[in-house]
């Protein structure tokens, strides 16, 4: 069996996760790669139904999305944001003008009967992507961060609140009432499939709302073929976001070797940066694989490179042709 007769389905939040998986969408045919997508974040705003994760992806691989910030959609207008300002509503959480018809096409879709899975594959259409985006569950799973003082929705915490208040407690609200979506489940045990990979997104924030439904955990556990991850830790700093200051309220040292240490029993094979290979004996103590490379994705290249380095280090665990001093 050729390479290009597997499949690989991947575990990703939104902009961290989505620089992996443009790299591997500009590799792979469309039939070759499926992405399950963190919806805790998800929340209704304004009337409407936001997805945040789920349109990074769509519009980082629809090549529209605003390549500064990595979210929201590029040449954006902010007419309705300014009339809502003067108007005195909720202006806390920006909607661009052509973002907000995503919402709105998504909440008409919604209201219809679609499922969410549904309404994500008639906007990929739309959007003229045909990598699968798949909803984790069509039923809602909320993350919530606890802190001292309160317990807070994701987005008030994330952007009202800039990720500030110290996190004591993260709870995903609802998961024990949901299933994995179908399309998520039949990803995950799909046919010729070639690894199971978790994207340097967030663990607790982007990864674990995932992974706290039971049976995609279970699917994942029990699967046959590797699962690798890719640290979002490097050298001690997180690449994005409130990675590292998450870890350390959570009384984590900030590290590679924490990475591993919270996905094991999850991962096969975790790949970590190059500058962090003094941890890799230490992760291998573990029961992990370890692989180095540079996981700092600045360019297209670096994500296409990435994507190759991590196809072959999952290649590398199915064969068990491990070279030791990696």
């Amino acid at each position: 069996m050729s390479d290009s007769d597997f499949k690989y389905t991947v575990l990703s939040g939104g902009v961290g996760g989505a620089k992996l998986v443009l790299g591997l969408h500009k590799i792979l045919a469309p039939e070759q790669l499926s992405v399950v997508v963190n919806t805790g974040d998800d929340f209704e705003h304004l009337g409407l139904p936001i997805c945040p994760d789920i349109d990074t992806l769509i519009y980082t691989l629809a090549g529209t999305v605003n390549p500064t910030t990595g979210w929201g959609l590029n040449n954006e207008s902010w007419y309705f944001m300014e009339a809502l300002k003067q108007l005195g509503g909720a202006t806390w959480f920006s909607l661009g003008d052509r973002d907000l018809a995503t919402h709105i096409r998504r909440r008409d879709l919604l209201v219809k009967g679609q499922t969410l899975s549904e309404a994500t594959l008639t906007l990929l259409r739309e959007f003229h992507v045909h990598t699968p985006i798949i909803p984790m569950s069509n039923t809602p799973v909320r993350t919530k961060i606890k802190t001292n003082s309160e317990t807070l929705d994701f987005q008030d915490y994330f952007v009202r609140l800039k990720a500030e208040p110290a996190v004591t407690e993260i709870i995903y609200a609802g998961n024990d009432q949901a299933a994995g979506s179908p399309d998520a489940l039949a990803a995950l045990q799909a046919n010729k499939l070639g690894a199971i990979i978790l994207t340097p997104s967030n663990p607790w924030l982007s990864i674990d709302p995932i992974l706290s439904l039971s049976d995609i955990k279970s699917t994942i556990t029990n699967s046959t073929v590797p699962v690798v991850g890719i640290s979002p830790i490097v050298s001690g700093k997180a690449i994005k976001g409130p990675t590292a200051k998450l870890m350390r309220e959570l009384g984590m040292d900030v590290s590679a070797y924490s990475i591993a240490e919270h996905y094991k029993g999850i991962l096969d094979g975790l790949i970590i940066d190059q500058q962090d290979a003094d941890q890799c004996d230490a992760i291998r103590a573990l029961g992990l694989q370890v692989s180095t490379t540079n996981t700092i994705m600045n360019s297209l290249d670096d994500k296409k490179a990435l994507a190759e380095f991590t196809l072959a280090f999952a290649r590398q665990i199915h064969t068990g042709n491990m070279d030791s001093s990696s």
